[in-house]
């Protein structure tokens, strides 16, 4: 477990914005760092914050030197799939891949090299096929394997979103999904509903393995200042989490997110949205009612108001998974038990729909991703008081793609100047594994609109950096919060974009105790 103490103290700090979270300009938690100061923590919260405070402490206090480095409320991920991100940590990576080609070749190297032991899979995530020359398929897969004289063994590709999966024809045969009827299908490219049933099923790991690549997951964000995190797995998530506190997996806060097939479990125990799970040490609270309304822009199936270039028939405008009949029964339930939505929409006819569904059901909460958001509707997002979940990284990868399929609508793509300026909260994440779990890279990613040396992507919706980690926090550094606090080598309200991304991390504290420390507290 990491160091605990009952009474410590922060000496020499600079705290940036030392006010509330989630301001909708951002500018106390943007503004420059002051003058030093020492931070006093007793019992989990911030009991003073003043110059001089350890010259009158008695010597049993535990004392940590930041030497004028800069103190900031811990940092929130606002949006992952733990388990998920944890794994991806070990798949083969396919995100540099730009064909099928490619990733085949990627396949057939991993497997000559790190032969995968009889009966598992060999699993890989990260391809983008949208802007491909060419086709994936089984067909594909197998040839390339079996030209390269090896064993017919289970390969499965995960998309960069989530929202798709590749398979070979041993994976399409394999035991774990013969349940799903797939040995005979015609591409082994899986989409949507049916490739999320299927995910449930292919590379389980032994729970003793899980646990620990978890653990190892939850220390390096821990190590990049976060706190918490907005978990939405596809699982029981507060069963899985309660276990895993329990366990031993301490490094951060968890919000834990309820699927549709949970909510009545929850209701039953009289969950509300913010309560503490018993036996997590307040680690663990329930989280949102978490439902996918429609695809995504990769696949082109997220839900469009216009057609995608090129596509015809009942499907040529995406695919709305929950529609306003299925989405407003389930969330008034929510609501009227205390449970806040957290409603995934991409496409702009899908944020039409749910916030339609927000204001019938009048339930709280946010809409994931809102990537692409009809003028009339940003607006409703503050009237609405319905938070923007959003994932700065996301529009990194996917500029060019929107450039071809939403064509003509880009500037109403990844709208985050526009909703903050609207009266909006926004609420960053990362989608993790979609994108890494590092606030610091959604955070360069929603101020810059740029990664490495590209032309800025419609700058214009560019947030300040104050804005920025506004949404990235969720406490302050003030008496009588709680005692979550990051601490950095830089100001990073006056870093570049560069330097954002790989914003130095000195020290991290969670409810007073330490969970990542370069500086050697004494």
């Amino acid at each position: 477990m990491a160091s605990m103490t009952a009474e410590l103290v922060l000496t020499g700090a600079r705290v940036v914005g030392a006010h509330a979270a989630g301001a909708r300009t951002g500018a106390d938690v943007g503004s420059p760092a002051g003058a030093l100061v020492d931070i006093l923590v007793r019992d989990g919260r911030i009991a003073a914050v003043a110059a001089d405070l350890a010259d009158d402490l008695p010597a049993h206090v535990t004392r940590l030197d930041l030497a004028g480095r800069f103190v900031m409320p811990g940092l929130w991920d606002n949006h992952v799939h733990f388990t998920q991100w944890a794994l991806a940590r070990q798949r083969l990576d396919l995100s540099g891949t730009t064909s099928a080609a490619d990733v085949a070749r990627l396949v057939v190297e991993r497997l000559r090299t790190q032969p995968v032991p009889a009966g598992a899979a060999l699993t890989g995530i990260g391809f983008r096929d949208a802007l491909w020359p060419d086709t994936p398929s089984a067909a594909l897969l197998d040839a390339a394997i079996a030209a390269a004289g090896l064993p017919a063994t289970p390969v499965v590709l995960m998309s960069g979103d989530l929202h798709c999966g590749w398979l070979n024809t041993a994976a399409l045969r394999s035991p774990a999904l013969a349940s799903h009827g797939l040995g005979d299908h015609p591409t082994g490219v899986l989409r949507e509903a049916p490739w999320f049933a299927a995910s449930e099923d292919i590379s389980v790991v032994a729970p003793d393995v899980l646990e620990r690549l978890v653990d190892e997951a939850a220390r390096a964000a821990a190590a990049r200042g976060v706190v918490g995190v907005m978990d939405v797995e596809i699982a029981d998530n507060l069963s899985v989490w309660t276990r895993r506190v329990q366990a031993g997996v301490t490094s951060l806060r968890v919000s834990a997110g309820v699927w549709p097939e949970y909510l009545d479990r929850a209701i039953a125990r009289e969950l509300a949205t913010g309560d503490v799970l018993p036996g997590t040490d307040g680690l663990v609270t329930m989280g949102p009612l978490k439902i996918i309304a429609d695809g995504s822009l990769n696949t082109r199936t997220a839900y469009c108001h216009d057609p995608y270039p090129g596509l015809v028939g009942p499907e040529a405008r995406g695919v709305l998974s929950y529609d306003l009949d299925r989405l407003v029964p389930l969330m008034t339930q929510a609501a009227r038990h205390g449970i806040a939505c957290a409603i995934h929409a991409i496409g702009d006819r899908a944020n039409t729909v749910v916030l339609d569904a927000f204001e019938a059901s009048g339930a709280r909460g946010s809409v994931e991703h809102a990537q692409l958001v009809s003028a009339e509707d940003v607006p409703r997002f503050a009237a609405l008081g319905v938070v923007a979940s959003v994932q700065p990284e996301h529009a990194m990868d996917d500029r060019d793609v929107v450039d071809r399929y939403w064509a003509g609508r880009a500037h109403r793509a990844y709208p985050y100047r526009d909703l903050l300026e609207s009266g909006a909260t926004l609420a960053l994440g990362s989608d993790a594994p979609v994108a890494p779990l590092d606030p610091w890279v959604a955070i360069a990613a929603a101020v810059a609109r740029t990664r490495g040396d590209r032309v800025p992507w419609h700058p214009e919706q560019a947030l300040p950096i104050g804005a920025a980690l506004a949404a990235s926090v969720r406490s302050s550094v003030e008496p009588d919060q709680v005692a979550d606090l990051v601490v950095l080598d830089a100001d990073p309200t006056t870093a570049d974009p560069a330097a954002l991304r790989t914003m130095p991390v000195a020290a991290t504290v969670l409810g007073g105790r330490l969970t990542w420390d370069t500086l050697g507290s004494r």
